[in-house]
C-alpha cells in the first residue's frame, strides 16, 4: 500500500503512526524537514518525478510500504493522478487535507463553488492567462515561470485584481491583493502557492447547484433580436453557427472577432468560455459591442481600430479568428489572421468577387481551405394565417485549419 498524506494549508502534522514501519517516504524537502522519519526509512526528495516513481516501484515489489508526502489536497492537481496511473488507484491510501485553493479563498472570504481552477505548473502560461480574461473568479496554481509576475504582465490591461497566496499554513504565511500591474514588477519568490483572480463586482456570485463557472448557455446561434445591430448589419444566425461549429471557442481559448461589428460572434464565443478580442473600426461600434457584451453578462475586450494594421498592436497568439465584414483589405486582413491563429480562421463573406483572394490567403499561410455557400429560407408569415419561406442573402464561410502536427510544434507565433 501506498499512503498518501496531504501536509500543510492549515492540515494536522503528520503522525508517527503513519509513517510507522515505512521502507521509504517521499516528499518535497520542507515537508520531508517537517517530520520524524523512522530510522530505517530511505528519503526522496521530490524533484523529477520519474526517479521517484522508480524507487516507488522498487519498494512496493518487494512489500514494501511507502508514504508519498503532499502538499494540501494530493487528489486536486497533485500526485495522486500519476501514482493511480503507475500503480492503480486500488494501492493508494490517500488522506488529504485543504487545498490550497479551498485555503486561499477562505483566506479572503469567499466561497470557491463557482470559481474556476486552472494549473499553470509546468503549463503554458497562456491558458491560465485566457481563463482568467473570461471568467470573474478563477484560481491559478503556479509554477516557475509561471507566477504572480508573469501573470499580472498579461493582465495588465485588465480590471482585475490578483490575490496572491503564499506560505499557506505555515509561519511565513502572506495573502495579498494587488493590481496586476503591481503583480507584475514584484519578485515573489518561490512560496507563493496559489494565486486568485477575481472581478470584484461579481466575485460573490450567485447561488450554485453545480460547482464550476457559470453554467454553459443552452443554447447558441442566437436569433439577431437578442442583439443592438445597426441597420441589420450582423452575422445571421444560420452564418454563425456554422462559424461557432469551425472555431471551437472553448474555456483557455483566445478568440478574435476582427471586423466586429455588433459583437455577436464575440459575444457568443466568450458566452462558451473563451477569451474574447473584438476589432471594430468605428466608434459607435465599439459601444455596440461593449453594450452586446454587457446585456449577455460577459467580458468582451474591444479594440477600435483598422485591421489589418491594429492587428500588429495585439500581443496575444488566438486560438481562433472570426473574420466579418469585407473591403479591399480583406485578403491583407485574412493573411494577417491567418499567419497568428493557432488553430482555425472562420471568414464570412457576401461578396463572390472576394473568395479567391480569401482561400488563396488561408491556404498560403499553411492552412487546409473549406467552405460552403449558405443560402437560406425562413418561415415568414401571409395574411390568411398562411406561411411563405422569406430568402436570406447567400453568405459564402470559409474556414481555414492548421493541421495538428504544426500545432503541437508550435508554427503559430
Amino acid at each position: 500500500m501506498i499512503t498518501v498524506v496531504g501536509t500543510g494549508t492549515g492540515a494536522a502534522p503528520v503522525g508517527e503512526d503513519v509513517l510507522a514501519g515505512a521502507g521509504l517516504v517521499v516528499g518535497g524537502r520542507r515537508h520531508l524537514d517537517a517530520v520524524r522519519l523512522p530510522e530505517s526509512a530511505e528519503r526522496i526528495v521530490l524533484g523529477p518525478l520519474a526517479p521517484a516513481l522508480d524507487a516507488v516501484e522498487r519498494q512496493v515489489d518487494k512489500g514494501g510500504r511507502v508514504v508519498v508526502l503532499a502538499s494540501g489536497d494530493p487528489g486536486f492537481f497533485g500526485i495522486v493522478r500519476v501514482l493511480a496511473e503507475r500503480f492503480g488507484p486500488e494501492r493508494l491510501d490517500v488522506r488529504p487535507g485543504v487545498s490550497s485553493v479551498a485555503a486561499a479563498f477562505a483566506r479572503i472570504g469567499l466561497p470557491w463553488d463557482d470559481a474556476v481552477v486552472v494549473s499553470a505548473h509546468g503549463r503554458d502560461l497562456r491558458t491560465a492567462v485566457n481563463v482568467c480574461r473570461a471568467q470573474p473568479k478563477t484560481a491559478v496554481l503556479t509554477g516557475p515561470g509561471a507566477g504572480p509576475a508573469e501573470l499580472g504582465a498579461a493582465l495588465a490591461d485588465t480590471a482585475r485584481v490578483l490575490v496572491v497566496a503564499s506560505g499557506l499554513g505555515s509561519r511565513a504565511e502572506r495573502v495579498e491583493r494587488v493590481t496586476p500591474a503591481e503583480a507584475a514588477v514584484r519578485d515573489w519568490g518561490t512560496a507563493v502557492n496559489v494565486v486568485l483572480c477575481l472581478d470584484e463586482a461579481r466575485a460573490l456570485g450567485a447561488v450554485r447547484t453545480v460547482a464550476g463557472p457559470g453554467q454553459r448557455p443552452a443554447g447558441w446561434a442566437l436569433e439577431e433580436a437578442e442583439f443592438a445591430h445597426r441597420d441589420s448589419m450582423i452575422t445571421k444566425f444560420e452564418v454563425r453557427a456554422l462559424a461557432l461549429a469551425r472555431l471551437g471557442p472553448r474555456p483557455g481559448d483566445s478568440v478574435w472577432d476582427v471586423g466586429a461589428g455588433s459583437g455577436s460572434v464575440a459575444v457568443e464565443c466568450a458566452r462558451l468560455g473563451a477569451a474574447v478580442t473584438a476589432v471594430e473600426k468605428t466608434a459607435d461600434g465599439v459601444e455596440r459591442v461593449r453594450a452586446n457584451a454587457a446585456a449577455h453578462g460577459v467580458d468582451v475586450r474591444v479594440v477600435r481600430g483598422v485591421a489589418p494594421e491594429v492587428l500588429a498592436d495585439l500581443a496575444e497568439v488566438p486560438d481562433a479568428v472570426f473574420v466579418g465584414g469585407g473591403g479591399r483589405e480583406l485578403p491583407a486582413v485574412v493573411t494577417a489572421c491567418a499567419r497568428r491563429a493557432r488553430r482555425t480562421v472562420v471568414v464570412a463573406m457576401a461578396a463572390l468577387d472576394r473568395v479567391p483572394a480569401a482561400r488563396e490567403a488561408l491556404t498560403s499561410a499553411g492552412l487546409t481551405c473549406d467552405g460552403v455557400l449558405l443560402q437560406s429560407s425562413r418561415l415568414a408569415p401571409l395574411p390568411g394565417d398562411v406561411t411563405r419561406l422569406a430568402a436570406t442573402n447567400p453568405v459564402f464561410l470559409l474556414w481555414g485549419v492548421r493541421p495538428p502536427a504544426a500545432v503541437e510544434e508550435g508554427v503559430a507565433q
